[in-house]
C-alpha cells in the first residue's frame, strides 16, 4: 500500500535535482584527482637533485631600483615630447604652483573669451601674426574684441565649403575692407594654424567618460604636481584626521582610549587642562607641560600629529563661552599693545611707565588698534558710485533696442532772469582792471553773480558751474583782486605776493600759462609753468608772480621745508577742477588744502582759497573743506549752461566682443547721419590710429549707401577748397579723407582724441564719445574713461553763438549706463580717496615737521575732506555714526 506521504516525498526527491538546489555544489569527476600535481599535499619532500651548490646567487644582478628608473624614463620621455611639440598650454601649466591661477590680460596673452587657444609654438606664432593683422584693421581695441574677431576669421578661413572670393567678402564684413594682398596673407596664416578644429572641439566639451575636459590655464585651474621622494619622506606618515570626527568631546574620547581605566570626570578635567596649556603657552613650553601631564608614552601616541595642535587650539576657542572669548580677545589686544609699547620705547633713554602715558604726550593709554587701510579704501577709484539710484530730469526716457538701450535726457531750459539780476559790463569795471578783459563787452550771468565777491572781497570762493560757463574769467577776477591790493599811485608792486594756479593736466597748465600771460601783460606779471616737464630755479621763482602747476608738483614743493620761504609768500591758491577729489589723484589735493589751512592757522597770515568745479550734488561738503562761508559759495546747475545740452546715453547689451564692436560702429554711423548736412559733428575716440579708421569706416559706409553728398555737395566751393588743401597735407589718411568732408582735426565731421577737449576751444553742435574703454599704460590694462575727460568732452557740445542747444552722445557698455547719467546730471557725490594714501601723506607731514605726535596726527586728519565725508556718510566709510558737521 502506498504511504500517505508518498506524494510529498516524490516531490522532494525530484526537487533535489533542480538547478537551484545543486548549482553551488562541487562535483568531483572521476577523471580529475582532488589534488593536482602542482598543489602541496602537506607531506615532507626532499630537494635532492633539484638544486646545486653552484646555483646559489646565479640570478643576482646589479641594478637601480626599478621604480626610480621607470620614473626617470617617463620624465625623460615627457621632456623630449615637450621639446618636439612645444605644447604651450601644458608647459605653462607646469610653471604654475598649486591652486587656482588666473592670468591678467597682457598685450600678447589671449582674451578670456577667445575660443581658440594655440597649442604649439608654431601655431602661437601664426596666431600672433593674425592678431597683428586684425589690429591693423580694427585699431587699438581690447583683447577680447581682437580674440573674438580672430575666432570668426579663422572659422571662415577653415571652412572648406566656401570659395576664396566669398571668404573675402565675409571677412570684410567682420574686420573692414581688406586688400587682395592682405587677404592672401590671412589665408597663409590660416594654413599655418593646424590645431584650430581640435581647440574648438575640446573647448567646453565633456569627455567620453563623462568627466569635464581640463580647463585652459588662462581661465584658472588647479594643477597637481608629483612630489619629490625626499620631500615625501619628511612628511607626516601617521594616521590622518577626519574633520567630521572632531567635536567638542573628541579629546576626551582620545584620552579614554589612551588610559583604559580612567574615570570620566578625570578624563574631562585632563582634557580641559590640555586645552588650557595649548591656549596659553608658547610651543616649547606647551610640549614640556603636555609631556608632564600625559607621560611620554601617551604624549607620543596622542600628540605626534603636527596638525593636531592648531585644531585643539581652535577647539578650545569654540568651547569657551562668549564671556571667556571676549576676555581672551581683550587679553590678546593688551599683550599686543604692551609689545608695541616696549618696542617703541626700546630705543629711548629708558622705558616709559604706562601709567604716565596720556594723549597730550602722543601716547595712548590702553590698547591700540590696527586698521587695514587697503580694505577701507575704494578700489573703484573715480568710478565709485555711492548713490543707489539716478533720478533724471523730467522728460527723460529709455528706449530699448536690439542689442542696446538708449537713455535720452532733454536739454534743460535756461534759468529765467531774476528781477535784481544784472549783467556786468566791462565798461563798469575799474579802469585798471579792464585790460585783462580786452575784446569782451560784458560778463555772462555766472561771472556777473560772482563779480563783487571775486574782485572786491578777500573771502574764499567755491564756484560750481557747468563746463563752458567761463570759470577762467572768475579766476582772473580773483587774481586782479590780489594785484589791486599791491597797487599804489597806479603802479603795481609785484614783489610782495605770489599766486598759485593748480590745474589737473599738463596740457591745461600750458594753456593757462599762455592765456594768463597774454591777459595780464599790462600788469608786468610773470606767469611760469611748474610741472613734471618744466622746473624753475630759485631765481626764476623769485621773478615769477603766478605759478601754474599740477597738484603733484605743488605737493612736492610744499613738502620741502627748505621751500617755505616761497610758500609763505603765496597769497592766493586757485584749484581748478576741484572735483578731482573723487579721482585717484584726489588725496594730493586734500593734502595741499589741509597743509595750506594749517599754515594759515599757524602763521596767522591769510591765504585766499578759490575752488573751481563742475556742478556736483554735495558742493556744501567741499565748501566746508575749503573753509568757504555762505557768501562765497556759488552753485549753478545745468540750466545756467551757455548752450543747453541734450544728452543721449547708449548702453550696448550684446554679449560677444566683436558684435559689441560692430554694433558700436553702426550706432556711431547712425548718429552721425542724423546730424549730417545740418550740424558739425565731433567724435572722440581713444587712440590716434582709431581716428583715421573711424573716419574711413563712416565714409565707406556712407559711400556704400550712396549718402555721401549729405556731408559735402559735389559742386560746392568747400569741396574745391578741401581738395586743394588735401594735396598739401602730409598725412596719407588725412589726404584720403579730407575731400569728403571727413577729417582729423577738421570742422566737418571731426574725429579726435581727448587732447582736443583739453586744448583749443573748438565746439561742435553734436559730440559723440565712441566707447568709454581706454588703455591705461600705468596699469597695463583697459579701464573706464575718467570722469574728468568725459565731462570735458561733452563740454564741447554746443556753440553759444550759433546753436540753441547742443547734443552729447556717449556710447558705452550697458553696465555703465547708470554711471555716466549720474555723472552728468549732478547725481554722483564726490567722495574722498584719501584712505588709500593715508600712510604716505601722514609720513610726509611727519617728515615736514607739522605732525610730531598722535594728537597732532588726529588734528591733521580733521583738516581733510575724508573727515568731512566720514561725518556725512559714516556707513560708506565704515565709521561709527556721529553728528554731521555744520
Amino acid at each position: 500500500m502506498e504511504s500517505p506521504g508518498g506524494g510529498a516525498e516524490a516531490r522532494a526527491r525530484s526537487r533535489q535535482y533542480d538547478y537551484g538546489a545543486n548549482s553551488n555544489l562541487v562535483v568531483n569527476t572521476g577523471s580529475r584527482p582532488r589534488c593536482a600535481h602542482h598543489e602541496p599535499t602537506g607531506e615532507p619532500q626532499t630537494l635532492s637533485g633539484r638544486i646545486r651548490a653552484r646555483s646559489f646567487g646565479d640570478r643576482a644582478v646589479r641594478a637601480k631600483p626599478p621604480g626610480l628608473e621607470e620614473k626617470r624614463g617617463r620624465s625623460r620621455g615627457k621632456t623630449a615630447r615637450d621639446a618636439a611639440s612645444a605644447d604651450l598650454p601644458h608647459r605653462d601649466a607646469k610653471r604654475m604652483r598649486r591652486g587656482s591661477v588666473r592670468h591678467e590680460d597682457s598685450v600678447l596673452s589671449l582674451a578670456h573669451d577667445a575660443l581658440y587657444k594655440p597649442r604649439t609654438r608654431a601655431t602661437r606664432t601664426a596666431y600672433e601674426a593674425l592678431l597683428s593683422v586684425i589690429q591693423q584693421q580694427l585699431g587699438g581695441q581690447p583683447l577680447d574684441v581682437l580674440g573674438d574677431a580672430a575666432d570668426e576669421v579663422l572659422a571662415v578661413l577653415k571652412d572648406d565649403r566656401t570659395r576664396n572670393p566669398d571668404k573675402k567678402k565675409v571677412i570684410e564684413k567682420l574686420i573692414n575692407p581688406v586688400s587682395g594682398q592682405m587677404f592672401h596673407q590671412l589665408v597663409s596664416i590660416g594654413k599655418l594654424i593646424t590645431d584650430f578644429h581640435d581647440a574648438v572641439n575640446s573647448a567646453g566639451v565633456p569627455s567620453v567618460d563623462g568627466t569635464d575636459m581640463p580647463l585652459d590655464d588662462d581661465i584658472g585651474i588647479t594643477v597637481e604636481f608629483e612630489e619629490d621622494e625626499d620631500e615625501e619622506s619628511n612628511l607626516y606618515q601617521g594616521p590622518t584626521l577626519d574633520v567630521q570626527d572632531i567635536d567638542a568631546y573628541w579629546l576626551q574620547r582620545k584620552i579614554s582610549q589612551a588610559y583604559e581605566d580612567i574615570d570620566p570626570q578625570r578624563s574631562q578635567k585632563l582634557a580641559e587642562e590640555i586645552l588650557k596649556v595649548i591656549a596659553e603657552g608658547d610651543d616649547r613650553d606647551v610640549e614640556n607641560r603636555l609631556v608632564t601631564l600625559l607621560d611620554y608614552e601617551n604624549f607620543e601616541e596622542m600628540m605626534s600629529n603636527p596638525r593636531l595642535a592648531p585644531i585643539l587650539e581652535q577647539l578650545h576657542a569654540t568651547r569657551a563661552s562668549a564671556k571667556e572669548r571676549q576676555k581672551n580677545l581683550e587679553r590678546s589686544i593688551r599683550d599686543e599693545a604692551k609689545r608695541l609699547l616696549n618696542n617703541d620705547s626700546a630705543g629711548t633713554d629708558g622705558a616709559r611707565d604706562s601709567k604716565t602715558v596720556d594723549i597730550k604726550s602722543g601716547w595712548f593709554k590702553g590698547q591700540r588698534q590696527l586698521l587695514d587701510l587697503d580694505n577701507l579704501s575704494f578700489h573703484q577709484g573715480s568710478l565709485l558710485m555711492s548713490n543707489k539710484k539716478c533720478e533724471l530730469p523730467p522728460g527723460s526716457f529709455r528706449t530699448p533696442q536690439r542689442g542696446y538701450e538708449e537713455v535720452h535726457v532733454p536739454a534743460l531750459p535756461p534759468m529765467p532772469y531774476e528781477s535784481s539780476e544784472k549783467i556786468v559790463k566791462i565798461s563798469d569795471m575799474p579802469e585798471w582792471a579792464r585790460p585783462a578783459f580786452a575784446g569782451m563787452t560784458q560778463l555772462n550771468r555766472v561771472q556777473s553773480k560772482v563779480y563783487d565777491t571775486a574782485l572786491y572781497k578777500p573771502d574764499n570762493i567755491l564756484l560750481c558751474a557747468p563746463t563752458g560757463a567761463g570759470k577762467t574769467n572768475v579766476a582772473v577776477l580773483t587774481i586782479l583782486q590780489q594785484i589791486g591790493l599791491h597797487m599804489k599811485d597806479g603802479e603795481f608792486d609785484n614783489t610782495k605776493y605770489k599766486i598759485v594756479y593748480v590745474a589737473p593736466m599738463k596740457a591745461l597748465v600750458a594753456e593757462v600759462v599762455g592765456n594768463l600771460s597774454a591777459r595780464l601783460k599790462e600788469y608786468n606779471v610773470t606767469v611760469s609753468e611748474l610741472s613734471g616737464d618744466q622746473n624753475l630755479t630759485k631765481q626764476q621763482i623769485d621773478e615769477t608772480q603766478i605759478i601754474v602747476t599740477t597738484p603733484e608738483k605743488w605737493d612736492i614743493v610744499t613738502r620741502k621745508s627748505g621751500d617755505r620761504i616761497y610758500t609763505q609768500m603765496v597769497k592766493l591758491l586757485i584749484i581748478d577742477e576741484i572735483h578731482l577729489l573723487h579721482d585717484n589723484r584726489g588725496p594730493v589735493l586734500e593734502s595741499i588744502v589741509s597743509r595750506t589751512v594749517r599754515q594759515i592757522e599757524t602763521t596767522k597770515e591769510h591765504i585766499r582759497l578759490v575752488g573751481l568745479s563742475a556742478t556736483l550734488p554735495n558742493y556744501e561738503d567741499i565748501a566746508v573743506f575749503l573753509r568757504v562761508r555762505s557768501d562765497g559759495l556759488f552753485h549753478f546747475d545745468n540750466s545756467y549752461r551757455p548752450c543747453p545740452l541734450a544728452q543721449q546715453y547708449i548702453g550696448i547689451t550684446a554679449k560677444k566682443p566683436l558684435q559689441r564692436f560692430q554694433l558700436m560702429n553702426e550706432i556711431c554711423y547712425e548718429k552721425v547721419m542724423a546730424a549730417a548736412g545740418k550740424h558739425q559733428v565731433l567724435i572722440f575716440v581713444h587712440s590716434r590710429k582709431e581716428t583715421a579708421q573711424t573716419a574711413r569706416a563712416i565714409r565707406d559706409t556712407a559711400l556704400a549707401n550712396d549718402v555721401l553728398p549729405r556731408f559735402l555737395k559735389d559742386d560746392s566751393a568747400s569741396q574745391e577748397i578741401l581738395c586743394a588743401h588735401a594735396e598739401l597735407v602730409k598725412s596719407s589718411d588725412l589726404k584720403d579723407l579730407l575731400p569728403y568732408g571727413f577729417a582729423i582735426h577738421h570742422a566737418g565731421v571731426l574725429i579726435s582724441t581727448a587732447t582736443l577737449a583739453w586744448g583749443v576751444n573748438l565746439p561742435a553742435h553734436t559730440v559723440i564719445i565712441k566707447g568709454t574703454q581706454i588703455y591705461n599704460s600705468e596699469k597695463g590694462a583697459w579701464t573706464e574713461l575718467s570722469p574728468l575727460d568725459a565731462m570735458q568732452m561733452l563740454g564741447r557740445a554746443g556753440r553759444p553763438q550759433y546753436d540753441t542747444h547742443g547734443e552729447g552722445i556717449i556710447l558705452t557698455s550697458h553696465s555703465e549706463l547708470q554711471y555716466y547719467p549720474s555723472l552728468m546730471n549732478q547725481q554722483l557725490p564726490i567722495e574722498s580717496q584719501f584712505i588709500s594714501k593715508l600712510a604716505d601723506q601722514l609720513n610726509a607731514e611727519i617728515v615736514l615737521g607739522t605732525v610730531q605726535n598722535a594728537q597732532e596726527a588726529c588734528s591733521w586728519l580733521g583738516y581733510t575732506y575724508l573727515y568731512i565725508r566720514m561725518l556725512r556718510n559714516p556707513t560708506l566709510y565704515g565709521t561709527l555714526s556721529c553728528k554731521s558737521v555744520g
